[in-house]
């Protein structure tokens, strides 16, 4: 059965950093590219960032490329968005997604092109 889950999250202060992780259960997609998104209150999901399956190509929304760092750990299906310097604009609920297919999303940042969803994780900057 197929689970997509997040972990991580919380509450922050500005400056602060978070860790989110994204473990994927299902035998095959745990090879696939995985990306993550966000979606602040009363705005549209935006991307955040995307690593391939290996691990060797990444992407990063490029206001967020100063401050979160995406990696992939081999040995289990798991990804990892490392946040910070946190800023109040950067709270939301956070998803991790899947593409059925196991080619790198194109373009990454694009919602239409991930399958599967996690539930997301909150995250609240506030001071």
């Amino acid at each position: 059965q197929l689970q997509i889950v997040e972990s991580g999250g919380g509450l922050a202060q500005p400056g602060e950093t978070l860790f989110l992780a994204c473990t994927v259960s299902e035998f095959g997609l745990e090879s696939h590219a995985i990306g993550w998104f966000r979606q602040a209150p009363g705005k549209e999901r935006e991307g955040v960032s995307c690593i391939s399956g290996s691990g060797d190509r990444s992407d990063i929304a490029d206001s967020l490329k100063d401050r979160f760092v995406i990696s992939r750990d081999k040995d289990k299906p798991t990804v990892y968005l490392e946040m910070n310097n946190l800023k109040p604009e950067d709270t939301g609920v956070y998803y991790c997604a899947v593409p059925y297919g196991s080619w790198y999303p194109a373009p990454w940042n694009s919602v239409s092109q991930y399958d599967y969803w996690g539930q997301g994780a909150q995250v609240t900057v506030s001071a």
